[in-house]
C-alpha cells in the first residue's frame, strides 16, 4: 500500500479503537487538546463549514501597540503576560482563549535597529509552562525562548537583546513550550515584532500595514475543540482565517494609492497562496527583511512561520479582493480544506486620486552572499505510522528520529557558512525553519528539475514541498543550542524538530 493509503488507513483504525492514543518520543509528553472521540470541528478531515457564523466587512484594525515604558533613547522596556482571557469572536458568544496582554494577536512590538530590548515575560498560563520565542530575530541562544528554557507556570523573566545593524524585518514572537506549542498558539498567543531601519528607503507615503493571519476553529457554544487526529496528521486548520483577529476587514484607499503591507502566517498549519484581485503586487522583502531590489509577483504562497513584505498599487476605483487560490500541500485521510477563494481582506479604492505617491526606489538595500561552505549536511523529513501493544505510534522524524530534548543533533561552528540539503520524502509540504539566523536559499529540486531561488533573500522558514530538496546556506554567529523544525506545530511536537549546539 503506498504510504499515504496506510496512513488513512491507520487513522481510522485509531479512530475505531477507545484505547487509542498518539505517542510520542518526547520525554514521554503526551499530546494536548487531543480528542480521539470526535470533536466538533475536525475529525479525520471532516470539517464543520461555518458552524459559527463571524462578522465581516468592519474597519481593518492597527493592532495596537506594545507601549515602551521608558523614555530613554536606544531602550526599549516593556512586559508582556500570556494569561487566559475571553474574546467575542462571533455576536452573544463568549470564547475562553489565551492571549498576551489581554489581546490576540498579541501588541504590535515596533522597536529599530540599535535598540536595547528589555521585555519582561509573565506566565499566568495555570499549569502550564510556557516561553516567548522571538521568531526569526537575532537573540542570543539563553534569550531565545527555546523548549530548554521554560517559563514556569506563575513565574516571570526578562529576556534581553540588542537589536544589530542591518536587522531590519518583519518578525514574530509566539510561545515554544515542550510539548505545548501548538495548542498555546492556537488557542491565541502570537504577535508581529518589526525592527525598523533608521534609514528606510520605502517611501513613507505608502503607509506601513501589518496583515496578521491567524485561522479560528469554533465550537457552537463558542468553545475551541481541541485537536483531533486529522490535526495531528495534517496540521490543524480552523474554519475561519481572520486578519488582525477579523474576519474579511476592509481598508478604504484612494486611487492609485501604493501601500506597503507586511503580512504574516501566524496559523498552525495553514497554507496561504494570495493574490489580490484588482491589484498589482511588488514584493520587497522577505522573511529578514527588503530584497536587493523590488520584484514583481502574481501570487505569493506563505506558509505557516512565512512573512512577506509587499508593496499593492491600487489604481482603480471599486473593491478589490486579497483572495486565496488552490494549493495542494499533501493532505492525509478525507477533508481537506477547500482553501481556494478565501476572501481575506477587501480594499474600497475611492475616486478620489491619492495624492505624493513617489515611485519605489530600484534598489533596497544591499545583500550579500554568504561565503562558500566549509561542509554540507543532509536533513532528510519522513512520517512514520506503526501499531504496537498500546494503539497506534505515529510521528514525523528528521533523519529518521524524533525530538529528544537530551540529545544533540547537528555541532556547528560559529561564523562557519554550511550547506544544508532539506529533503522532503513526506507526504506532505514541511514549512522548515531554523532558529538563531537568517539563511539563503539556493535553489530547488524537484522530479530531477532544479530551479535557482528567483532573488536573494534573508528566511528563517522556507516550505520544503512533498518530493523537493531545497539547498540553502547559513551561517550561526553565536555559541549555543538552537532548534531546526517543522513549522507545522502539530508536527513539530510530534518530532519533526532537532537540536543544534553551536560551538566558538
Amino acid at each position: 500500500m503506498h504510504r499515504r493509503g496506510f496512513l488513512a488507513a491507520g487513522l481510522a483504525t485509531v479512530l475505531a479503537s477507545s484505547r487509542a492514543l498518539a505517542q510520542m518520543k518526547m520525554d514521554d509528553t503526551s499530546m494536548p487538546g487531543m480528542d480521539m472521540g470526535g470533536n466538533a470541528g475536525h475529525d479525520m478531515g471532516a470539517i464543520a463549514q461555518d458552524a459559527v457564523t463571524l462578522p465581516d466587512g468592519q474597519a481593518l484594525r492597527d493592532l495596537p501597540l506594545l507601549a515602551n515604558e521608558t523614555d530613554r533613547p536606544g531602550l526599549f522596556r516593556a512586559r508582556l503576560t500570556a494569561e487566559p482571557a475571553v474574546a467575542r469572536f462571533a455576536e452573544g458568544l463568549d470564547t475562553p482563549i489565551l492571549a498576551y496582554n489581554g489581546m490576540t494577536p498579541g501588541p504590535l512590538i515596533e522597536a529599530f535597529e540599535g535598540d536595547r530590548v528589555e521585555i519582561t515575560f509573565a506566565n499566568r498560563i495555570d499549569g502550564e509552562a510556557s516561553t516567548i520565542h522571538w521568531h526569526g530575530m537575532p537573540v542570543p541562544p539563553d534569550q531565545d525562548g527555546n523548549p530548554m528554557d521554560p517559563v514556569a507556570s506563575g513565574t516571570e523573566r526578562v529576556y534581553a537583546f540588542d537589536l544589530p545593524e542591518g536587522c531590519a524585518g518583519s518578525y514574530w514572537y509566539h510561545p515554544h513550550p515542550h510539548g505545548r506549542t501548538a495548542e498555546q498558539v492556537y488557542r491565541g498567543l502570537a504577535g508581529a515584532f518589526i525592527v525598523k531601519a533608521k534609514a528606510d528607503p520605502v517611501p513613507i507615503e505608502y503607509g506601513d500595514t501589518v496583515l496578521v493571519f491567524t485561522d479560528l476553529r469554533l465550537a457552537a457554544d463558542g468553545s475551541m475543540p481541541g485537536n483531533g487526529m486529522s490535526d495531528l496528521m495534517n496540521g490543524r486548520v480552523g474554519d475561519h482565517v481572520l486578519v488582525n483577529g477579523q474576519k474579511n476587514p476592509r481598508l478604504a484607499v484612494a486611487k492609485g494609492a501604493r501601500r506597503r503591507l507586511r503580512l504574516y502566517n501566524a496559523t498552525n498549519a495553514r497554507f496561504l497562496k494570495l493574490a489580490f484581485d484588482g491589484a498589482t503586487m511588488t514584493v520587497i522583502g522577505t522573511d529578514g527583511g527588503l530584497l536587493a531590489a523590488p520584484a514583481t509577483a502574481d501570487e505569493v504562497l506563505l506558509s505557516p512561520g512565512e512573512r512577506i513584505e509587499l508593496i499593492a498599487s491600487f489604481n482603480r476605483p471599486g473593491p478589490v479582493t486579497l483572495y486565496t487560490l488552490d494549493y495542494d500541500r499533501g493532505w492525509m485521510g478525507a477533508g481537506r480544506p477547500a482553501d481556494a477563494g478565501l476572501t481575506l481582506l477587501t480594499v474600497d479604492v475611492s475616486e478620489a486620486e491619492a495624492e505624493g505617491m513617489p515611485p519605489l526606489p530600484a534598489r533596497l538595500r544591499p545583500i550579500a552572499p554568504l561565503a562558500a561552505p566549509a561542509l554540507s549536511r543532509r536533513l532528510v523529513l519522513t512520517e512514520t505510522m506503526a501499531m504496537n501493544a498500546t494503539g497506534m505510534e505515529m510521528g514525523f522524524l528528521i533523519n529518521g528520529k524524533a525530538f529528544d530534548m537530551a540529545r544533540v543533533d547537528i555541532v556547528a561552528k560559529v561564523g562557519e557558512t554550511e550547506l544544508w540539503e532539506i529533503v522532503n520524502q513526506a507526504d506532505m509540504d514541511h514549512p522548515f525553519h531554523v532558529h538563531g539566523t537568517q539563511f539563503q536559499v539556493i535553489e530547488r529540486e524537484r522530479d530531477g528539475m532544479v530551479s535557482k531561488a528567483p532573488y536573494l533573500a534573508w528566511k528563517d522558514t522556507v516550505n520544503v514541498a512533498r518530493g523537493e530538496t531545497v539547498r540553502l546556506l547559513l551561517r550561526q554567529d553565536r555559541p549555543g543550542p538552537r532548534m531546526y523544525h517543522c513549522h507545522i506545530l502539530e508536527h513539530e511536537q510530534l518530532g519533526m524538530m532537532g537540536v543544534l549546539d553551536v560551538v566558538a
